[in-house]
């Protein structure tokens, strides 16, 4: 089961233990999701700060295109 994550610089500090990190982007903003290799986290934020974030990532970062 996925667990939703708020604090930002936690986010991007488990990056650095993850495999990937997927971004899917959608009308309301963007969801990041971070694979460890026990669990997902995900991430909502805004689109404007998204960018920002995804560039602090420290794994393989990989774009969900919208179905």
């Amino acid at each position: 089961m996925p667990s939703e994550i708020t604090d930002i610089d936690k986010f991007v500090s488990m990056s650095g233990k993850a495999k990937k990190c997927l971004v899917k982007r959608s009308k309301d903003g963007v969801k990041l999701k971070l694979r460890t290799p026990n669990q997902l986290f995900t991430l909502k934020i805004e689109s404007i700060r998204a960018d920002e974030i995804i560039k602090k990532l420290q794994c393989e970062i990989k774009e969900i295109d919208k179905k």
